[in-house]
């Protein structure tokens, strides 16, 4: 198996290191608004809830 060469290698380093500049705004004024709001565990265990029954439902339907 052949590996990338040095400046494919470079190119995606470059590439990677933009995306995350490009996105850190971003990142962080999600983040900083997650800490403002409050938590609501409901909303996202009932979901989680929900799809471990069904796969369990599946699981004993087999």
């Amino acid at each position: 198996m052949v590996g990338m060469a040095l400046w494919e290698q470079l190119a995606l380093g470059a590439i990677v290191l933009l995306v995350i500049f490009w996105f850190k705004p971003g990142v962080a004024a999600a983040l900083k608004q997650s800490e403002e709001a409050e938590k609501d565990w409901a909303g996202i265990l009932l979901p989680i809830a929900a799809v471990i029954l069904f796969v369990v439902f599946l699981l004993m339907t087999t």
